[in-house]
């Protein structure tokens, strides 16, 4: 049986246990903590009893209030539809141009367009639409599609090689890959793109005459690129899936890699689309 005894220096009861001469003190818990411990178990009960709690294998217990946060938000987002369904009434019926001219409308689709922006677009390309490789920049005024607010809106709601019936689509022959060209060819027009997007072609070089065999028809003469085949501009440094280095160009020749932006219309719906496009258009590259 345990030897409890009082201790002298503290004045409390000992538990009986001693190791090496030292003894252990009962020493109690101090009230504020356990007043705490108690009122943390009676919380808990309430909360069992009015919140869901308790998970089951294809439900829970409801709770006296029944309490839903999926309820809560369905119900916030009602709030805000409602707001919203005057501004979108204006929309429905007016082209991005109209839009754009009438000054209340052309705020609501800024703002609207940037939360859409941020939350579905700049992951992508950037907070700022400053892309990176492989994402068009979009603060730029260089555009392989077009960069009118019409030619914004098009790219986003069907976008780019997505599958949609509607989508901008375009591919470039692998002519390394499928033989067209051979390596030293490869070589020589990696050469003179390289040169056009310095702004140092020279119409005299090796490549030249391979570019215009096998590029103008897409790209262009001089290859200031060409919108209705959505080739891009090769006379300026502005790449998108290339760093724009000799070796890079080469590989993009050879094997030309290629992005694939989705089709927004379906998701997000036609006004919201139209706010996207005024935004981007604003990003700084947008054409009038």
């Amino acid at each position: 049986m345990a030897n409890v005894e009082k201790d002298l220096i503290s004045g409390q009861n000992t538990t009986g246990h001693e190791w090496d001469g030292i003894k252990e003190l009962d020493t109690p818990l101090p009230k504020w903590w356990v007043y705490i411990f108690w009122a943390s178990i009676l919380w808990s009960i309430g909360y069992f009893v009015l919140y869901p709690s308790i998970p089951f294998l294809k439900s829970y217990t409801k709770g006296y209030f029944n309490y839903s946060s999926r309820d809560e938000l369905a119900k916030d987002l009602a709030v805000q539809a409602q707001q919203r369904g005057k501004w979108l009434a204006d929309f429905q019926g007016k082209e991005v141009g109209e839009i754009a001219k009438d000054q209340g409308l052309l705020r609501y689709a800024m703002a609207g367009g940037k939360a859409a922006f941020n939350e579905n677009c700049a992951p992508c390309h950037g907070v700022g639409g400053g892309g990176s490789l492989g994402f068009a920049n979009l603060t730029d005024d260089e555009w392989i599609w077009g960069g009118k607010l019409e030619d914004i809106q098009q790219t986003i709601a069907y976008g780019i090689r997505s599958g949609h019936e509607k989508a901008r689509f375009a591919e470039m022959t692998k002519f390394g890959v499928e033989g067209v060209l051979k390596p030293a060819e490869i070589d020589q027009v990696a050469d003179y793109v390289l040169g056009l997007s310095s702004g140092k072609g020279d119409a005299n070089a090796p490549g030249a005459q391979i570019f215009t065999d096998n590029c103008v028809a897409c790209h262009g003469e001089g290859g200031v690129g060409m919108r209705e085949t959505g080739a891009p501009a090769l006379n300026n440094a502005i790449f998108t899936h290339i760093k724009g280095d000799k070796t890079s160009i080469a590989l993009q020749v050879s094997n030309p890699q290629h992005g694939v932006m989705p089709a927004w219309a379906d998701r997000l719906g036609a006004e919201t689309v139209k706010m996207l496009a005024i935004y981007v258009h604003s990003l700084g590259g947008g054409e009038k």
